[in-house]
């Protein structure tokens, strides 16, 4: 690229901006060019001249393709301008691209303004601005927030501020003349981390805090130039920071210093041939390095600069980021943790010291010795946990062997501390920490493998609040409730089986609960509900139940009521062990339990004869009655009832509503027991009374033969009417039966003689075609239709089943032979027919019973086809779209 330039005008300086679009050109004239990437053009900044341009300080937040946004710009006189450049080319009058160009701040040394050597503007979190800008000597900052309104993204406010008093600075006494000052960001278009700033004494490192509000500056530390380099020396002509050195160039070479040791780790010597090295640059977005001379230009990439970081850091003793910077590498953390581990030991932070050991894979036994000798089991028990924590589900035996010792470390120390009253406080932080360790979901699956034996130690110890605390966490709530009734505690015991609400814990310790807290316990099961088998509680209420108090037989009755009537409970065993109960402590409510039961012997749910026996027993007479009706042993019944109540066996008498013979004999049961047993003429009226089917006669042989005959007088006298009336209806119902059949017969003839007439114009009600074309039928009625058009007609209103029949009589009658005409072929028919076959007359005469044996619009078929819609659904989307 031609600058254009006739005379000795040389270039001073370049700037380029961080998007590579933006570039200026200082001359030694005190002129500054500008080229666009877009234009290649070069363009004079006129407001610029007159200023020897030293550095400038791009604008990173807003800096485009096509404007710089506002940028500092340094000059050798110390003064700082702000400015604006803006790639559009105008025609010959068109706008200048150097938008405006203003002084803002001068800095000044002890002996007057200075050159400013370098410019940094950086933008921090919540709208805060900063600017670092170099001299020879100092290090100025200017901090503040960006201005409100039009000028808020100028600089213009934030030197503002340092109009009455100066900006704060670092000064160093000795100078190279200039300085030079590199930042290291990890991102493209982030927040600096880190400065190092190149003066006469040295390298000034440390790192940036945009949060802070005094000072950006933080961890400072001064490095000195390596042998043979400084002001006297070989002087250093640039710095470029990387993330964990800075590079100085020099005329002949490149050093590379470590910033966390200052240690020289690389020089690279360039050949003379290439001439003495001039600048070294860094590119922010790709992270290489550009060195140049005035023949040649080099590129240096980093490649894994972090990869033995991590050793500087732990020869430094900062663990945290030795681990972090091998965190990769699992041969070079188990180093830095051991190394910690160690350091920590010897600090005696002992607790830290096992924390680290249980991540290393250091000797197991050579680290628990070590605990061992320093008298630490609060360290060994940290150590013990942490490695319990990392086994793999394989170790099983290491967890066993973990948890047992870690178990009776806590167990001896509590030991120790509970009898001593100084250290109570300790005692219960040493309890705490024990359940926590017993209740951690981390140990969970170890503890529950290894529960007997930790059982076994703590058994060992006496300790049983924890054997206690320890079941309840592995959910071994059978130890918990045996411990409380060994001990008594029969109310803790039920509280334990109520809060977790087990039914095997409650069907195992049910027979020893109840015989101490039966009520509780009833209103435990009550609780439950249908979570409990009831049929598994039956063995504890019959051993409970066997001394016969009345308590003891009222709570299982109680339970037993309640699976009855609220569960709807229908096992056979629950409802015969209610029916003993009953039979053996409230016989008062055995009949309302039978009678509520139902007298179906399908329906009920006790057995029938089991309860029977039972009643009987017991000499429950009116519930033995209850059960022969249900078992429908009405005599039985009846013989019974009339030992109790005559009232009672009448009831019986009439259950057989459907066998007269078995009700009139229980009824000549009743009379002859009122008769012969009460010798009462009087009931046995009206016993006669009470039921029609006994007559006087079948009374009169139980009466003996004393009795007169007026006490039958009026018994006599309407049974004689009742005969007299009975041979009338018998006489009537004999007309009138003669009457009918007169008339059926008269029928008869009538149709033998009816017929039907089809004149040649008739058609058939279902095709409209003339009828005479093809076979028909004619109905009494006086519908005509053709044999196929009927079949038809008559085929989807036939059952399946006759379907079916009437596609076998069509197969079997196109199968038949024609009828024959001569006499050969008669004698060849009914010779077939006399085989088994049916004839051909046959099949038809079953086929028109099947079709014809009813008008298809006259006859039921019409009526059952009443709820059938008139179009078929399968067509009705067809006919539906036929209409539109």
């Amino acid at each position: 690229m031609e600058l254009g330039r006739k005379d000795d005008a040389k270039v001073h300086k370049m700037f380029l901006d961080p998007t590579g679009s933006h570039l200026l050109i200082a001359l030694s004239s005190t002129e500054v060019l500008y080229v666009n990437r877009n234009g290649q053009k070069v363009r004079p900044l006129a407001r610029w001249k007159g200023q020897l341009v030293e550095s400038v300080g791009w604008n990173k937040a807003l800096g485009t393709e096509s404007s710089t946004g506002p940028i500092l710009v340094g000059t050798a006189q110390g003064q700082i301008f702000e400015a604006e450049l803006s790639a559009s080319e105008g025609g010959l009058f068109g706008p200048a691209p150097d938008l405006y160009f203003r002084p803002l701040y001068v800095l000044n040394e002890e002996g007057g303004p200075a050159p400013v050597c370098s410019l940094e503007a950086e933008r921090g979190p919540e709208g805060r601005g900063f600017v670092i800008a170099t001299t020879r000597q100092r290090l100025f900052q200017f901090i503040g927030r960006a201005a409100e309104g039009a000028e808020a993204q100028g600089f213009s406010g934030l030197f503002a501020a340092y109009t009455d008093h100066p900006p704060p600075f670092r000064e160093f006494p000795s100078s190279l003349g200039y300085s030079e000052l590199a930042f290291y960001t990890p991102k493209l278009r982030s927040a600096p981390r880190a400065f190092a700033w190149m003066m006469g004494d040295g390298v000034l490192y440390g790192s940036l805090d945009c949060g802070r509000p005094d000072s950006l500056l933080s961890e400072e530390r001064v490095w000195e130039y390596p042998e043979g380099v400084g002001p006297g020396a070989s002087p250093p002509l640039a710095i470029v920071l990387t993330q964990f050195h800075f590079l100085l160039l020099l005329a002949d070479r490149v050093e590379a210093v470590c910033t966390l040791t200052g240690q020289v780790v690389l020089r690279d010597h360039f050949l003379e041939k290439f001439g003495p090295l001039k600048h070294m640059v860094k590119d922010s977005s790709t992270g290489h390095l550009w060195a140049h001379t005035e023949r040649a230009v080099f590129r240096y990439q980093v490649q894994r600069e972090a990869r033995d970081v991590w050793r500087t850091y732990l020869d430094m003793n900062r663990f945290d980021l030795a681990k972090e910077y091998c965190r990769e590498r699992p041969d070079c953390l188990d180093t830095v943790l051991a190394r910690e581990a160690d350091f920590c030991f010897r600090q005696h932070r002992y607790l830290e010291s096992a924390r680290c050991y249980a991540l290393t894979q250091s000797y197991f036994e050579e680290i628990a010795l070590k605990f061992l000798e320093a008298h630490q089991e609060e360290a060994l028990a940290e150590f013990l946990q942490r490695k319990l924590a990392s086994l793999k589900p394989a170790e099983r035996t290491q967890a066993t062997l973990l948890t047992a010792w870690l178990t009776e470390l806590y167990l001896s120390r509590l030991g120790a501390l509970q009898g001593d009253p100084e250290a109570l406080n300790l005692y219960r932080e040493t309890r705490e920490r024990f359940r926590a360790f017993l209740s951690s979901p981390r140990h969970k699956e170890w503890l529950f493998a290894s529960r007997a034996s930790i059982h076994e130690l703590l058994a060992s110890h006496g300790d049983t609040e924890h054997m206690v605390y320890f079941a309840v966490i592995m959910q071994d709530y059978e130890r918990v409730v045996a411990y409380h009734c060994q001990h008594e505690a029969y109310e803790e015991a039920l509280a334990v089986l109520a809060r977790h609400r087990d039914p095997q814990l409650f069907y195992k310790f049910s027979p020893i609960l109840i015989r101490h807290i039966p009520r509780q316990l009833v209103d435990a099961w009550i609780e439950l509900g249908s979570r409990l088998d009831a049929r598994q509680l039956i063995p504890a209420l019959v051993n409970y139940s066997q001394g016969g108090e009345a308590q003891q037989v009222s709570q299982a009755i109680r339970y037993m009521e309640f699976c009855v009537n609220v569960l709807g409970e229908t096992e056979q065993a629950i409802h015969n062990y209610l029916l003993s109960l009953y039979a053996r402590g409230q016989p008062a409510s055995l009949l309302a339990y039978l009678e509520q039961a139902g007298a179906s012997p399908h329906r009920v749910h006790y057995d029938l004869k089991y309860a029977l026996r039972l009643c009987a027993e017991h000499g429950h007479h009116h519930a033995c009655v209850h059960v022969y009706k249900v078992l429908e042993l009405y005599e039985e019944a009846v013989d019974l009832a009339l030992q109790v109540d005559v009232d009672l066996a009448k009831q019986c008498a009439d259950l057989p509503e459907e066998d007269e013979e078995l009700r009139k004999k229980l009824w000549l049961k009743i009379a002859r027991h009122v008769v012969q047993e009460e010798e009462d003429v009087q009931t046995a009226m009206a016993c006669l009374a009470s039921c029609p089917l006994l007559k006087i006669e079948d009374v009169l042989p139980f009466f003996p033969d004393f009795v007169t005959i007026d006490h039958f007088k009026e018994a006599i006298c309407s049974s004689l009417k009742a005969y007299n009336h009975h041979i009338q209806e018998l006489q009537r119902e004999m007309e009138e039966a003669t009457a009918s059949a007169q008339r059926i017969r008269r029928d008869l003839q009538e149709l033998r003689g009816r017929y039907g007439t089809v004149e040649p114009q008739d058609k058939c009600a279902t095709c409209d075609f003339p009828l005479l074309n093809r076979p028909f039928y004619l109905f009494l009625c006086g519908h005509m239709f053709h044999a196929d058009c009927l079949l038809q007609a008559v085929r989807p209103g036939l059952p399946a089943y006759k379907q079916a029949r009437l596609e076998e009589l069509q197969r079997k009658l196109g199968a038949a032979p024609p009828p024959a005409k001569g006499s050969a072929r008669a004698k060849e028919a009914e010779g077939g027919a006399a085989t088994g076959g049916p004839s051909r007359e046959q099949l038809k005469a079953d086929l028109d019973e099947l079709v014809a044996a009813e008008c298809v619009y006259c006859g039921e078929l019409m009526i059952r086809s009443i709820d059938r819609p008139f179009i078929d659904p399968q067509r009705y989307e067809e006919e539906h779209l036929s209409w539109l």
